[in-house]
């Protein structure tokens, strides 16, 4: 049976090369601006058809993951091209489930067929192999050395989590899978119930993709499921070998745990929860506090605030500089008219979640927007509160997804310090700075290093480029494992794992780390660089 073109969603998953409908619970996606639900029904995959996905993928590990990089590569053209191709349906579907602008979701198309074309030229480029050589040396003494060779392999099957608020870029296609498929892992997806339609539509073109470049059946499916049971199923499968999530911090370490009480543990590379702090300093303060003000606003504000990089937190030194922030962020917080959110329930949490922080003993609210009409409406919220009482309640920092951010007035720098001392492990860190601040910038950096994977300075963290040198990560509990990065090309990494080969007969040995380096990969030989063949000069 030929995979579907991506016309219309019908309500089928996909395992293998084949659409399948579930015959569990029927599942739909919602409106979020009528809270009506989405024709067609989703049925849940049942644990038959979930061990059949396992199967598949187990079956496909070894022949995918021993495909030329550059049939992998093609592949992932491929699927970029077929995106591409398809991009008006996925644009309407989407925007149908989630209410994101047309705009935002055209950009966000051209985002995740990028990402792939990217991981397409990272194969190529045979980096991403780790591959090295230390030729043997017979006559060493006190004892000679063997020839050891060593290049990085794919894990296996990995489990990837679709997110709410990308439903492209982090989704079914998105860059857990796009570099999952990199490495040479096939990929089970557990589409994310908020775009259901969007998930099925993006999963017949990489089964499109998979077919037409002769990659085997078992690469790639795509679940369905309510609640926690299927992707506690999946993660628990002992032929998955990896897992890949963004979303909640309960939902991350919900997964982390059962991957860990597995008989044989795997990794769980879960972007969980960050309140990204923007730091701003004197100098910059004084100079231009209303603009900065202003300009904070409309990162917080923008995409209701769904983006894991929104700033929810605003450290600065009191005085006339902040109160100028402030009233401008106020300003333009109270003129935001309210934005529908992903779904009416992820509305619901978030208006819950501003409460409680509000709630909080000395927590004052300074700015709120208006409200839409919307099922799933979100208001602009803006918070203060003074250092000494963030620095002793905890509470403080959790995570608000959405247009919710707290404005933290310190008495001086020692207060400021002091706050950063207590942070939680976060995606970004950002420094307004001008010359004045540098000495004073300078000094925080190397905490700023400690605390987020990504340190900024004059700009502000919402937008994260896909490219070679972006890390999209960060210590806990902003993701599960502080070393990776769920964006650019160091994402494949996580996915793959050293294998040495010791006194391997020349012919027997992965092309990649033979004598005539016949795919001229960049390697390391006997400590030295370089993609030359090996000789007996030395």
């Amino acid at each position: 049976m030929s995979p579907l073109p991506p016309t219309a969603p019908t309500g089928a998953m996909v395992i293998g090369a084949r659409p399948v409908i579930g015959t569990g619970d029927e599942i739909r996606s919602v409106d979020p601006r009528t809270g009506e639900p989405l024709g067609p029904g989703y049925r849940a995959a049942s644990a038959e058809q979930a061990d059949q996905a396992c199967r598949l993928a187990r079956e496909a590990a070894t022949t995918y993951r021993t495909t030329a990089p550059e049939r992998r590569a093609a592949f992932l053209d491929r699927i970029a091209d077929l995106l591409d191709e398809e991009r008006d349906a996925l644009v309407e579907r989407a925007h149908t489930e989630t209410a994101l602008p047309l705009a935002r979701l055209t950009g966000e198309v051209g985002r995740t067929s990028g990402q792939l074309r990217l991981f397409a030229a990272e194969l190529r480029a045979g980096v991403w192999q780790g591959a090295r050589v230390d030729r043997a040396l017979p006559d060493r003494r006190p004892l000679p050395r063997a020839d050891i060779r060593q290049r990085r392999t794919a894990v296996g099957p990995v489990v990837v989590f679709g997110a709410s608020n990308f439903p492209l870029a982090f989704s079914t296609a998105g860059g857990d899978t796009a570099s999952a498929l990199a490495a040479g892992c096939p990929v089970i997806v557990k589409a994310h119930q908020a775009h259901l339609g969007t998930a099925e539509l993006v999963a017949r073109v990489v089964s499109r993709a998979a077919a037409g470049t002769g990659m085997p059946e078992g690469v790639f499916s795509q679940l369905v499921g309510g609640g926690t049971e299927l992707g506690t199923r999946l993660v628990r499968d002992p032929r998955v070998r990896a897992v890949g999530f963004t979303g909640s911090r309960s939902g991350g370490l919900a997964i982390a745990a059962a991957a860990a009480a597995r008989p044989v543990p795997i990794p769980v590379y879960a972007e969980m929860s960050s309140i990204n702090p923007v730091l701003l300093l004197p100098a910059a303060l004084e100079a231009r506090g209303a603009e900065l003000g202003a300009a904070f606003a409309g990162s917080l504000t923008l995409g209701a605030g769904q983006f894991c990089t929104n700033p929810g937190l605003v450290l600065a030194v009191d005085g006339p500089g902040l109160d100028a922030f402030a009233t401008a962020a106020a300003e333009a917080v109270a003129a935001d008219p309210g934005a529908t959110m992903l779904t009416p329930g992820i509305a619901r949490h978030y208006a819950a979640c501003g409460d409680a922080l509000a709630g909080r003993q000395g927590v004052e609210e300074t700015g709120r927007g208006g409200r839409s009409d919307s099922a799933a409406c979100g208001r602009a919220r803006l918070l203060t509160v003074d250092g000494a009482r963030f620095t002793e309640d905890p509470a403080l920092q959790t995570e608000v997804f959405g247009a919710t951010s707290l404005i933290v007035r310190c008495a001086d720098l020692d207060e400021l310090t002091a706050a950063l001392h207590v942070l939680e492990g976060q995606l970004t860190a950002t420094v307004h700075a001008d010359d004045a601040d540098l000495p004073l910038a300078g000094r925080l950096l190397p905490l700023l290093e400690e605390l987020a994977g990504r340190v900024l300075f004059n700009g502000w963290p919402t937008g994260v480029e896909v490219g070679h040198a972006m890390v999209h990560g960060g210590p806990f509990p902003a993701t599960t494992d502080p070393r990776g990065t769920s964006v650019g090309t160091l994402a494949i990494e996580r996915f793959l794992r050293p294998v040495a080969y010791q006194d391997v007969p020349d012919a027997l040995l992965p092309e990649e780390l033979r004598d005539a380096n016949p795919l001229g990969v960049w390697r390391r030989v006997d400590g030295a660089p370089g993609r030359a063949p090996l000789t007996d000069d030395r």
